[in-house]
């Protein structure tokens, strides 16, 4: 009998991206130089920064001209109250505010520190990238770009890094997906001994986004995108928005715990 296995490829060397850069030409060339063949089925784990990058989502905090309700708020939680404007601009509703935090619902209905705004691999001192304006429409015009250059009908999965309630340190969760469908459902399936599951219904993209970040790292490895192979689990046929994975404010259980 066979196991069954995955493959995660990470490409490795990725050139530096700027803004304007045709990620779907840079992922297929990067592909061929690591001896890569992308099928169909494969799904492509993409790293955030890459996407903001290509995207023109970086900004200077020198260019940033801070609001008074940004300068007040600053000092509040001890940040730049340039940064604090950068996380205004981006935010549909504050959640939390205390000494060096600010967690928000950003505009596309993402809770995050910062709403997601991230100094990590972003090139000057003072620069700064934002999320994707629609993770999803960049995720699917990755996706169509990789048809047209390979013939293949494969996923696109967006990736970055959050905190999670209740534990600590960070994983990779996907922000932006095209070519998926993003759960895998369990419900009204028997388990080994008969009994009809009721609550089982994995987030599949996340999974997938957390195991590409084994090989992406956070660091300086340069490995920006993961080809994942051979995932059965995976239903590739049908897309969903991102959104579907927010849970509502009536839907928390959580909302006033403390």
């Amino acid at each position: 009998m066979q196991a069954n296995r995955i493959m995660l490829v990470g490409l490795k060397d990725f050139p530096i991206v700027e803004a304007g850069d045709d990620l779907a030409k840079m992922i297929h060339e990067a592909a061929v130089k690591n001896n890569v063949t992308i099928n169909q089925g494969d799904v492509v784990a993409i790293a955030q920064k890459i996407v903001s990058k290509a995207e023109g989502r970086i900004v200077r905090l020198n260019d940033v001209q801070p609001s008074p309700r940004s300068e007040k708020m600053a000092k509040a939680i001890q940040k730049d109250p340039r940064l604090v404007e950068l996380v205004l601009r981006e935010t549909k509703r504050i959640v939390k505010i205390a000494p060096k935090t600010l967690i928000v619902e950003n505009k596309n209905g993402l809770i995050c520190l910062n709403a997601g705004i991230d100094k990590s691999n972003v090139l000057g001192e003072d620069s700064y990238a934002l999320l994707p304006e629609d993770p999803d429409r960049s995720a699917e015009r990755i996706r169509a770009g990789i048809l047209k250059l390979t013939g293949k009908h494969v996923a696109v999965i967006i990736c970055d890094t959050y905190s999670r309630p209740f534990r600590r340190a960070q994983v990779e969760f996907a922000i932006g997906t095209a070519g998926i469908n993003l759960f895998k459902d369990y419900r009204g399936q028997q388990d080994l001994f008969g009994y009809i599951l009721q609550v089982k219904n994995v987030a599949i993209v996340d999974e997938i986004a957390a195991a590409a970040e084994l090989i992406m790292g956070q660091g300086n490895e340069a490995i920006p995108v993961v080809i994942v192979k051979n995932l059965a689990r995976v239903d590739g046929g049908r897309s969903a928005l991102i959104a579907d994975l927010w849970i509502s404010r009536e839907e928390d259980l959580f909302k006033n715990a403390h």
